[in-house]
């Protein structure tokens, strides 16, 4: 009968999950193939990768209605990046890359933002320490601009970002079944009303199931 002199207690907000697929999660881990890695690392940009890898953060993109990216950061500044079709499931799985940061750079005016855009994400090739990289996505025409696509990123706090991003992806061969991959992406977020940009460069190769097991 004294309800009514109760404090009605606010409800807290559901806490925001990050996305999770084949075990792989948010402070979870996984380990890589020493042999493979051991066999190819010397053919490749990356060097000395830690076999082990803590997931620190986990992004998502929305590519279209059936396809979503995920990447898992992991604390060897790299991430693991999957792609699904029509579904987050194993089954769903369509794409598997490990990347590692090569190169990051700031762009502190627009003049310089626009000129990256235009003129340095997308080209036929793309230079990187004396090795030429192959554009991959390819439009019909004379020009194939970035890939427009926003990421959401869950932190192991539990808050969330939100980056655009403008990307290209490149690769060589660098014998009969091994290619090298690089993804350039030009990046925007806004921080304190305020655009904060850079062009990230990250060199990685394609894994297969056996190439990694999974911790938790």
């Amino acid at each position: 009968m004294f309800d009514f002199f109760k404090k009605k207690k606010k409800e807290e907000p559901a806490a925001v999950k990050a996305p999770e697929i084949m075990g792989l999660n948010i402070s979870g881990s996984f380990q890589l193939n020493d042999l493979k890695l051991r066999l190819i690392e010397e053919k490749l940009t990356f060097a000395n990768a830690h076999r082990n890898q803590l997931i620190q953060a986990v992004g998502e993109v929305k590519l279209d209605e059936s396809t979503t990216l995920l990447r898992f950061y992991t604390d060897d500044d790299g991430f693991l990046q999957i792609v699904c079709k029509g579904g987050l499931t194993e089954n769903h799985i369509d794409d598997v890359k490990l990347f590692f940061f090569h190169n990051t750079q700031g762009i502190s005016s627009q003049s310089q933002w626009d000129k990256v855009l235009d003129e340095h994400v997308s080209q036929p090739t793309y230079l990187l320490e004396n090795n030429t990289f192959k554009r991959v996505w390819e439009e019909v025409g004379e020009t194939s601009p970035p890939v427009a696509m926003t990421e959401k990123t869950y932190m192991q706090d539990g808050s969330t970002s939100i980056t655009d991003q403008f990307i290209m992806l490149y690769e060589r061969e660098v014998d009969d079944n091994l290619f090298e991959f690089l993804l350039v992406s030009a990046e925007e977020k806004i921080i304190d009303n305020q655009y904060d940009r850079c062009l990230v460069e990250s060199v990685g190769i394609n894994l297969t199931s056996s190439d990694i097991e999974i911790i938790g």
